[in-house]
């Protein structure tokens, strides 16, 4: 009898998403001689077509890059509220928060669905910086596979199929799927007769939206902020009552902050600072760092206990500054300090137990789960981690463009006076963390999820996973997680009954998901001794592969 022997295939190159025709775009640019950075760009690009209502070029993104030399850079292109807009617009008609905290509800879904929900998008613009700092092959080869699928047509993935008939309602929001609806284009594009959903396997083709990824790839990234495509854009919305101008788009700014850096077991972990999700998941990292983990077994009571008290006292303390008018960088950095994360350590040894819920303001600043995630690296070691998203997508489709623009006021508080009441140029929050783990200059693990509040514990797992128990990249995105986003500590279904009864016993209430892969959609790559590997969460249809 035969014993099968492993065998492992070794990559120079290599991406992960959560999109297989992403994935797949973004091999054949490394196979084509691009770099990471290449690769990624064409990988976003076909998100933006095969997921239109997690991304695309109306959206925002945050991501991180480190050159081969091992410097670190952060490029922001979140989301800003048009000039045009006021404090008071929405008050008369406000509902209330949404019973899940992922922003409020407005009479008419306004806010979130049509052309007044609309923020001034950032994606295309950094991902032309980018390209420009960091590219190597000439910007109009990285479009190819995203013409192609928009032309030619794509299958609907199970994932996808979800999206379009989850039900937003029961938390006061519009159903992902009737977003479609609200525009001409939509209703062609992506809805059969009498407006019925696409099935899983069905093709979806939006030659609107190969136009336009035509004109981008031969005018470049700026076509969307300065040429005729962003007069069409403006048009189309103020036509239908929105805010965005030309001049808002014109005038939209990125940022390159320095990127945030701690320790966790002795190597340096790299994260975005606020407004993305950096601190909370350094904070939480930080705590963590305190205890040998390694030494409880994986998922254990005590392993999720630690997990879940480190989580919440990170997202008590950094609620709690998104909601002062006046916390600063330091306030933020004083998270960090190593008195504080002793204290907080101190804290959970003693059995001590976070009260998220008490400390929470009426609403939460978070963002729609509706996000995706890619990372990358090569030979050289340019590696990137990039987060992008339309917010809770508006459903709207400028006229004959064929992309979906973010919805990402939502978030802001209809009520004027308040620190995340709307303001004009107002900058979005959000919990988004693309993450690099790098040993000295190099970068050994890139990792970064969608998935709103659950980010960062998510990541925070992933990174655990990895360097705590010797998970590969893939088996560390697939192990059963927790998250504590509340007082409550959530449960994958494949962590054991009888492990949540103990924990239960501990005094929390636990609560147990339907899925099997539940919590974010984590995503990484590693480099060990010069070896890359990387891994998908299954929940997101998606794999990772290179050359």
């Amino acid at each position: 009898m035969l014993t099968p022997t492993p065998r492992a295939r070794r990559f120079r190159s290599m991406i992960t998403t959560p999109q297989p025709e992403a994935t797949d775009a973004g091999v054949e640019v490394l196979a084509a001689g691009g770099n990471a950075v290449d690769a990624a760009i064409a990988a976003a690009m076909v998100q933006g077509v095969v997921d239109p209502l997690m991304c695309g070029i109306g959206g925002m993104a945050d991501m991180q890059i480190v050159t081969p030399d091992g410097t670190r850079h952060i490029i922001d292109g979140l989301g800003t509220s048009p000039a045009g807009v006021r404090p008071d617009m929405w008050e008369a008609d406000l509902l209330g928060p949404t019973t899940d905290g992922f922003g409020y509800r407005v009479a008419g879904f306004v806010n979130e669905t049509g052309a007044q929900s609309v923020m001034t998008p950032g994606t295309l613009r950094a991902f032309g910086r980018l390209h420009a700092r960091f590219g190597s092959l000439p910007w109009a080869d990285l479009f190819a596979a995203a013409i192609r699928l928009a032309r030619e047509g794509w299958l609907v993935r199970p994932h996808t199929y979800t999206v379009l008939t989850q039900n937003e309602r029961r938390y006061g929001r519009m159903n992902m799927g009737e977003k479609l609806a609200i525009t001409p284009d939509g209703r062609r594009i992506y809805l059969g007769e009498g407006g019925s959903f696409p099935s899983v396997g069905d093709t979806i083709i939006n030659p609107e939206l190969a136009d336009t990824l035509i004109h981008l790839r031969d005018h470049g990234a700026e076509a969307l902020y300065t040429g005729e495509l962003a007069t069409a854009v403006a048009d189309s919305v103020a036509a239908d009552g929105g805010f965005l101008t030309a001049a808002d788009l014109a005038d939209y700014e990125l940022l390159e902050p320095a990127p945030l850096s701690a320790s966790y077991r002795g190597l340096t972990v790299s994260a975005a600072p606020a407004p993305a999700g950096g601190v909370q998941l350094l904070q939480t990292l930080g705590i963590m760092d305190r205890f040998d983990l390694s030494a409880l077994e994986h998922n254990s009571p005590e392993h999720i206990r630690i997990l879940a008290e480190a989580m919440k006292t990170s997202l008590r303390d950094k609620e709690r500054l998104w909601n002062e008018a006046d916390a600063s960088p330091e306030d933020f950095a004083a998270l960090l300090t190593a008195d504080s994360l002793d204290a907080a350590a101190r804290a959970v040894r003693s059995g001590e137990k976070a009260d998220v819920d008490a400390a929470r303001p009426q609403v939460s600043s978070h963002e729609s789960r509706h996000t995706t995630h890619l990372c990358a690296a090569d030979e050289s070691g340019l590696t990137i981690s990039l987060t992008h998203t339309l917010g809770n997508p508006s459903g709207y489709i400028p006229a004959g463009t064929g992309f979906v623009l973010n919805g990402g006021m939502s978030t802001f508080d209809p009520r004027p006076g308040h620190v995340n009441s709307i303001q004009p140029g107002k900058r979005r929050n959000t919990t988004m963390a693309p993450v690099v783990v790098m040993s000295g200059d190099e970068p050994v693990v890139a990792i970064g999820a969608p998935g709103a509040s659950w980010i960062t514990p998510a990541v925070a797992q992933g990174i655990s996973n990895i360097l705590d128990f010797g998970m590969s990249a893939q088996e560390a995105v697939m192990a059963p997680r927790v998250v504590a986003t509340s007082n409550a500590i959530d449960i994958s279904n494949r962590i054991p009954r009888r492990v949540q009864t103990a924990v239960e016993d501990m005094g929390y209430e636990v609560r147990r998901s339907a899925l099997s892969y539940a919590f974010a959609g984590v995503h990484a790559l590693t480099r060990f001794e010069g070896t890359l590997a990387g891994g998908a969460d299954p929940q997101r249809d998606g794999y990772a592969s290179g050359v």
